[in-house]
């Protein structure tokens, strides 16, 4: 969920701070941090000389995925008749677990039989 939420604020701004990740997630300023040095130890963030995120090329590709993963399921639910909110919510749970073939098939029909 960080990755995706700094991915999204990266698109609003080039600069993004650990502050604007809290704000953004409800988070503490505590938990933020410990997620950020986490994230550095794994190779998927950088943190600049001026305090601001960034994502690494494998920070970013996993974060481009799960946004696509959170956007299509959020897209199909609404179009199941599902409100926006509980759409939204049901999509950050399952975008981290749904395989690949699953998400493909099912972004497929979407794509294919729900326009």
């Amino acid at each position: 969920m960080y990755l995706e939420t700094i991915y999204v604020l990266s698109k609003k701004s080039n600069y993004i701070r650990s502050i604007d990740v809290c704000e953004e997630m409800g988070y503490s300023k505590p938990s933020v941090s410990r997620a950020v040095g986490l994230l550095k130890e794994g190779g998927y963030l950088k943190v600049g000389d001026d305090g601001s995120l960034i994502l690494t090329d494998l920070g970013r590709e996993i974060a481009e995925k799960t946004y696509e993963r959170h956007t299509v399921l959020s897209k199909l639910f609404v179009k199941l008749g599902v409100n926006p909110e509980t759409a939204a919510a049901d999509a950050c749970k399952m975008e981290h677990i749904i395989s690949d073939e699953t998400f493909a098939a099912l972004k497929n029909h979407l794509e294919n039989h729900m326009q």
